[in-house]
């Protein structure tokens, strides 16, 4: 990386990469200043001065000349902690201490225990863990092992070392990890009584009691907090986050309005002496019911899990063991005849509730009064518990909310006109609700949409509102539900009716050679055979949004498209994980346009009405992230992947004989492995695991990841080679030209030196002497602009420029910054990326890229798509002399993904997605990408 160029006036913290643009920074901003006339001292002014110290003053006039005002504040970000619930820290007992008090030293017994050491430990974790290895498996790798041992101490005569391995057998392995002490939670259960005064002719589901495994709360929310691994991801109290510019911003759970107004309702009404100085731990619940039998479908369970709001948003995300089961709700099941019974009905969702409060029980002390816990940064904190979140989808709403099926569980409109005007749901207003219209028949269900015999969980503990607490969904909400089962079933509905079969068949073929058309793009997925697969995804959904816009532009008309592009910047915008006031704006902007813009459906006969929940869930949106800040933590994703480790890996490793006890004590014994990691990870016995810890050398010489995460505190925003030339090409300048078919390298590469060594425009060009090496791939480590400190980790992507890829050519498209002043895309300019390359000159290292530009098509962006249009740059109309570049590579900001506009006419079925590039002369520049491109492509 070329070193930045300091300004030279005092005060000026500005850098530059190049001389020119230095020197344009000090043309306009210091000399232009300094040709103003300079006003004298008023006098006046300094006398009325209040802050002035007139002892300082000489008395002989004129005054002299005042000194430089000091450097001008750089705005800082602030974070303003709740006054009462400040988390402050304490000893066991509760006695609260220092602030600066070190925590308590670690126990002096065997970091490994129970296993006698380092190697044991690691084997088991592999085995039971990493490897999933079965009973059978284990034991005769132990007996491969135990021979290995026998055969080598009859070889060398020494017995010393013979021994029957690590473990004994499989049970001896799953002994020890039993016997771990972190991390433990065992499981419970209890069961529903059946009504021994039912008639000899009941129906069956009435006859049988049900059971519910469940785990101690308190015991896993203790194990949580006392998890080290979250020592640098958590908060203790909420807090307000404003930006340097002085606005409100939203990212984890506690910057919410809901974590502050909760920690003040608690100090109301429990009091200064119980709660000041305690800390806040906001209860989030999710539940979801999953199928665990590929084949069949028969087998599903119904998990509950829980988390905290200390935790942060990526943590949540990142499967660290923040998001842990703790029921398995009963399923009742009866024959088909029942299957629309009210009676059947009700009783189900009245078991669903009594379960939810019975594994509740256990933290309603701690609502109340606080409990000594201790936290992931060592120290003892008194910790008052709060129901905060409900994480779940539609018809989990339904459930756990009483709200009947087709209304809103967050509001009371009408189900009949959803986007009418309605005020919020309440428990107040529930029970208002219940004592005036109970036993009335029909009423509360037709007029209100609430079910009388269903009262929520949450009636039963302090502050908890099931309908605040309910959480917006982004998967089954948006992805799934807005986009994929209805804009897209809407929008080949539309071609249907305007086109008929034939030709609508036609159109959507068409479309479909256009997806699979798409070039490659670092982390995208492709599509092959355009949408023609039978098992959708939240994946694939998410990767069909970010090419389909320029897949349909010419089928539909304009205000279809416009309505897809709203939708599309409202997702975008609020799957942001950092959220401030502009972006609450612009996501309710976004809002009213796709409102606007959706009536296109209707009037042309697609739609008769708006009325859909998952639709009309986008309007509580911006309500929802003030409450609790970005969508990201708490969307059912988290819960859905938690599926997979917590319920389908655990039953396929079951022999399926009482399957469920097999789940519950494969969950027990992962979360002991898993906790006792975490602590020898934070003893530092251990290196951490995981693509945010991998070293700077290793990232940039993985040359099979081509997107990921990165630590934040390991790399910075930057775009280098890999660290491994390319052999097979010539080392000299001019024969590097020739051989990669770009003649002109040498006089463009003796360009880009002249420029950066700052010589004068009549000097000759330098020579470049030294060896050249070219590199196939380059890495750009990047974090989102909304990120502003970098918090939420940084991100890395591949750009390609190989000859050849999977036995192809691949050539990326990058983003070079032009004009560091304009925002947005106006102040970069796309281009292909022919060649990677370094050469030194006098000793100094240049990474180099050779550029193809592409010039920007129109004054601003595409009216139908709300994308940018590109094209490639030529200096002849007939498009054989391309305007090539050499640059360094600290202009580019990362790659591009650039998209064809198709035209009118079907695509060919033979054109593959590496020839798009070549063969097409218009782009869209995607600003659906990912997250980053989002937010810089405007």
């Amino acid at each position: 990386m070329a070193p930045k160029i300091p300004c030279s006036f005092p005060s000026c913290i500005r850098t530059f990469k190049k001389n020119g643009d230095l020197t344009k920074h000090v043309n306009r901003v210091h000399h232009a200043g300094s040709l103003a006339p300079v006003e004298p001292p008023n006098v006046l002014q300094l006398i009325d001065d209040p802050t002035l110290d007139f002892e300082q003053v000489p008395p002989a006039f004129p005054f002299p000349s005042p000194s430089p005002p000091p450097p001008p504040q750089i705005p800082q970000e602030e974070k303003k902690i709740h006054p009462y619930l400040t988390g402050d820290i304490c000893d066991e007992q509760g006695n609260y201490l220092p602030p600066n008090t070190p925590p308590p030293p670690r126990s002096t017994e065997s970091p490994w225990s129970p296993f006698q050491g380092q190697a044991q430990f690691h084997l088991a974790d592999l085995l039971f863990r990493k490897v999933e290895m079965s009973q059978g498996n284990i034991d005769e790798l132990l007996d491969i092992w135990s021979l290995y041992e026998r055969q080598l101490a009859q070889t060398t005569g020494c017995h010393k070392h013979s021994s029957n391995g690590p473990f004994d057998s499989h049970k001896d392995l799953y002994r020890l990890i039993d016997n771990i002490v972190q991390g433990d939670a065992s499981w419970k259960c209890f069961q529903s009584v059946v009504d021994e005064s039912l008639p000899v002719n009941a129906s069956e589901w009435q006859k049988i009691s049900y059971q519910v495994w469940y785990r101690d709360l308190d015991i896993v929310i203790a194990n949580i907090l006392a998890n080290p691994g979250f020592r640098n991801d958590f908060d203790v109290a909420p807090y307000i986050h404003l930006d340097s510019a002085g606005k409100r911003s939203w990212a984890d759970f506690m910057s919410g309005n809901f974590a502050w107004r909760h920690a003040t309702q608690i100090y109301e009404e429990e009091g200064a002496a119980t709660v000041k100085g305690a800390m806040l731990v906001p209860v989030i619940l999710g539940a979801d019911k999953t199928t665990v039998s590929i084949a069949t479908g028969h087998v599903e369970y119904h998990p509950l899990y829980l988390s905290i709001g200390n935790i942060t948003n990526a943590s949540r995300q990142a499967h660290r063991n923040a998001v842990i089961p703790i029921g398995f709700l009963a399923i009742p099941k009866s024959d088909r005849k029942y299957d629309n019974d009210p009676n059947f009905q009700v009783f189900k969702k009245k078991l669903y509730h009594a379960s939810i409060v019975t594994i509740l029980q256990a933290l309603k002390p701690g609502m109340k009064i606080p409990v000594i816990r201790k936290c992931p940064d060592g120290h003892f904190r008194r910790v008052i518990y709060d129901l905060a979140a409900f994480i779940a989808d539609y018809p989990e709403q339904v459930y756990v909310s009483g709200v009947v099926q087709g209304w809103c569980c967050r509001c009371n409109a009408m189900f009949s006109d959803l986007d009418g005007t309605a005020d919020r749901r309440t428990r107040e207003l529930d029970g208002i609700l219940r004592e005036e219209y109970g036993g009335e028949g029909r009423t509360l269900w037709d007029n209100f949409g609430v079910d009388e015999h269903v009262t929520p969980f949450t009636e039963h503990f302090p502050r908890a509102d099931i309908h605040e607490m309910l959480s917006f969904d982004l998967l089954h909400q948006i992805i799934k539900g807005c986009f994929k089962d209805m804009l897209m079933d809407w929008t080949w509905e539309y071609l249907l009716l305007k086109h008929g079969d034939k030709r609508a068949n036609e159109i959507f073929d068409d479309i479909d050679h256009r997806l699979a058309a798409v070039p490659a793009f670092p982390g995208l997925q492709r599509f092959p055979h355009g949408r023609r697969f039978k098992q959708w995804t939240g994946n694939d959904s998410k990767a069909l949004m970010k090419i389909f816009l320029p897949a349909v532009a010419e089928y539909l008309p304009d205000e279809m498209m416009k309505c897809l592009s709203s939708f599309m910047d409202f997702c975008y915008l609020v799957r942001r994980s950092d959220i401030n006031e502009d972006t609450l704006k612009a996501i309710e902007s976004s809002l009213q346009a796709f409102h606007h813009y959706r009536e296109i459906f209707r009037t042309s006969g697609v739609r008769e009405h708006f009325s859909i929940p998952q639709m009309h869930s986008m309007v509580h949106y911006p309500l929802c992230i003030t409450d609790f800040s970005s969508p990201n933590g708490l969307c059912s994703s988290i819960t859905e992947s938690r599926h997979i480790t917590a319920v389908k890996k655990p039953w396929r490793r079951s022999n399926r004989y009482n399957a469920l006890s097999q789940i519950l004590l494969t969950n027990q014994r992962l979360d002991k492995l898993s906790a006792l990691c975490s602590m020898l990870v934070n003893a530092g016995f251990i290196l951490p695991s995981g693509p945010s810890h991998t070293s700077q050398s290793d990232l940039f010489d993985a040359e099979n990841e081509d997107v990921g995460p990165v630590d934040s505190g390991q790399a910075q925003a930057d775009v280098k080679l890999a660290r491994t030339r390319e052999s097979g090409y010539p080392r000299f300048i001019a024969e590097l030209g020739e051989h990669v078919g770009h003649p002109a390298l040498e006089e463009l590469t003796r360009q880009f030196l002249h420029e950066q060594l700052n010589l004068s425009e009549d000097s000759d060009l330098p020579h470049i002497t030294s060896k050249i090496n070219v590199y196939h791939s380059a890495i750009a480590v990047f974090f989102a602009p909304s990120d502003r400190a970098g918090i939420r980790g940084m991100q890395q992507e591949r750009i390609r420029c190989t000859p050849s890829w999977y036995s192809i050519e691949r050539r990326d498209c990058v983003l070079a910054t032009i004009d560091e002043d304009k925002p947005g895309f106006r102040g970069l300019s796309a281009a292909q990326a022919l060649l990677l390359f370094s050469f030194r000159h006098e000793k100094k290292a240049y990474p180099c890229a050779l550029l193809h530009w592409f010039n920007v098509y129109g004054q601003r962006c595409d009216s139908k798509t709300g994308l940018w249009q590109v094209r490639p740059a030529f200096h002849d109309q007939a498009q054989q002399n391309p305007c090539l570049a050499v640059v360094h590579l600290d202009t580019l900001a990362r790659g591009v993904h650039l998209i064809p506009v198709y035209g009118s006419q079907c695509l060919p079925v033979e054109l593959k997605y590496y020839q798009s590039l070549d063969v097409f002369k218009l782009f869209y520049v995607n600003k659906y990408a990912d997250y980053h491109s989002n937010e810089i492509l405007f």
